[in-house]
């Protein structure tokens, strides 16, 4: 089992109940924040001393306040933590299900785990833990079909992007200015026109507006 665990989660009640669960589970020491800056600044911490964190548990989203942050939602943090340390372990405990979003996080970011919450969240939570600390993948029941070849979509990073720049309300010609100012390629417009021709084959849709919707519903942006 874990004997070290970081918890990201802005929610106290959601905290006291992760506490719990792994504290039931055994695990030693238990940290929670409720940022995602403070969480990658705990994780710089535990590496400087030389004792790592063995488990990340992190939800997707994280409420905005008044304080400035970096790092403003669960992937972000999966990524910035996975680059800095592969061997990390990921559980993500998050209300969203939808199947899109889950299998981009397994096959992008490698994540152990994706648990839903709900009733049996934590019992589902627990589950999850165990499951990873003996080399083994947990998805909860609602989610585990992200995983079904049938709903494999070709689909990258430069498609996120630019999917995301579109529901922004960027044209064509400004995504393409955008691209080639951030050194993202291809950034001609033809490049683009002819990529989201594609994306729009792909997903059915009727216009970008359409497109934009779908992509939402599947929880790609």
């Amino acid at each position: 089992m874990f004997t070290k665990v970081l918890v990201a989660e802005d929610m106290d009640d959601i905290n006291k109940g992760i506490y719990n669960a792994l504290t039931d589970l055994g695990v030693a020491k238990i940290h929670q924040v409720q940022y995602c800056d403070d969480a990658y600044l705990k994780f710089k911490k535990a590496k400087l001393e030389q004792e790592p964190y063995q488990l990340l548990i992190t939800d997707m989203s994280f409420k905005t306040d008044h304080r400035q942050q970096q790092l403003t939602t669960g992937e972000a943090l999966i990524k910035k933590l996975r680059d800095e340390d592969p061997n990390l372990k990921v559980l993500v405990y998050s209300i969203e299900d939808r199947l899109q979003k889950v299998r981009m996080l397994v096959n992008q970011q490698h994540i152990n785990a994706y648990v839903c919450k709900g009733r049996r969240g934590l019992t589902e939570l627990v589950n999850a833990v165990s499951a990873i600390a003996n080399d083994q993948r947990y998805l909860s029941p609602e989610v585990k079909n992200a995983l079904n070849p049938n709903n494999d979509l070709e689909i990258d990073e430069y498609d996120i992007q630019l999917l995301t720049q579109l529901a922004q309300g960027l044209s064509q010609d400004e995504i393409s200015h955008l691209f080639s100012k951030n050194n993202i390629t291809p950034s001609s417009l033809s490049s683009i026109e002819k990529r989201l021709n594609k994306l729009r084959i792909q997903f059915k849709a009727n216009n970008a507006i359409h497109l934009v919707a779908i992509a939402k519903d599947l929880g790609l942006i």
